[in-house]
């Protein structure tokens, strides 16, 4: 029976493999180690202080940075957002037609002028005392949408209201009507008094009363 021979040198090296796998060595261990000690933060970089000791400075300094950045985001999205809003914004033409300042020099007693306001006529009637007066006593019981005079007015002698007739927006006739002093609409016979307020007709509701002040004595600023 023939024998199998195994040269010396392969012997000797099958040897060495299994002294190596029964001692448990599996890997070289002379590598040197990983360190990432240069990636450390200088407030930690110390092996033998507690990174605890740093915690409170690490801690403000991060919430600083947070306040920051935050603010700086609010401020550029507060000019962004108002870039939008300008845009958006009415220009000086559309805001000049906005208002419009009306004089009364050349209104006498007892006269309505007839202004123009974004395109609607303004009515600024000089009522005499006695139109006054009888618009005063009058119960607000018997009215169809009850305000009293005092509610329609800045000053006594001087009603500011919009003339448009409130039923189907025709333009009423100052000093007409079957109330003194008041304000007829010939399109369907409605009859409004001398503080532009539906007493007979089918306009359910008075006059409109628009947005002013008086700038002084001899003028109004309308809108």
């Amino acid at each position: 029976m023939a024998c199998l021979r195994i040269p010396a040198t392969d012997l000797t090296a099958s040897i060495r493999i299994l002294g190596s796998w029964l001692s448990g060595r599996y890997a070289h261990s002379d590598l040197p180690k990983v360190s990432f000690q240069e990636y450390r933060k200088k407030s930690v970089a110390h092996p033998n202080v507690s990174a605890a000791r740093s915690a409170d400075e690490r801690r403000v300094r991060a919430t600083l940075s947070s306040f920051v950045f935050g603010v700086a985001t609010m401020y550029a999205m507060k000019s962004h957002m108002l870039h939008y809003v300008l845009f958006m914004a009415p220009s000086r033409d559309v805001l000049a037609e906005a208002q419009a300042e009306i004089s009364l020099d050349n209104i006498t007693v007892g006269k309505t002028l007839v202004a123009k306001w974004r395109g609607k006529p303004v009515f600024i009637y000089h009522r005499p005392q006695a139109i006054i007066d009888q618009e005063r006593k009058v119960p607000l019981s018997n009215l169809r949408h009850p305000e009293s005079d005092e509610e329609r007015t800045i000053r006594p002698e001087w009603l500011v209201m919009i003339g448009i007739c409130t039923h189907l927006g025709c333009i009423p006739i100052p000093n007409a009507g079957n109330i003194t002093g008041g304000f007829y609409c010939p399109c369907h016979g409605s009859h409004f008094d001398g503080s532009g307020r539906i007493r007979q007709g089918p306009a359910p509701t008075n006059m409109e009363i628009p947005e002013y002040k008086f700038l002084d004595n001899n003028a109004i600023l309308v809108g």
